[in-house]
């Protein structure tokens, strides 16, 4: 589960064995969501506050997940990508 991004206690991960359509996982505290690269839909519970800026780093940074989403079907390494500011 190689970490991406880390910000305001939120972790940003991609895991290699994953399904289609192209999303990352977030976890903070105890709380996970996924979150499609494209849409932003999100699966699973976490305090509206935290997907907020969780949303608004996506949108941010969706070019950069695309390319880690495609590295990592290819299981090569993932890049790192900024947190928020």
């Amino acid at each position: 589960m190689p970490v991406i991004s880390r910000f305001l206690g939120i972790v940003i991960y991609l895991h290699w064995r994953d399904h289609a359509p192209p999303h990352f996982h977030a976890r903070y505290q105890d709380q996970e969501i996924a979150v499609d690269i494209e849409t932003g839909n999100v699966t699973g519970q976490m305090i509206p506050k935290a997907v907020a800026l969780i949303q608004e780093w996506r949108e941010l940074h969706k070019t950069e997940l695309l390319v880690d989403w495609s590295l990592a079907e290819q299981k090569r390494p993932l890049e790192r990508i900024p947190p928020l500011e």
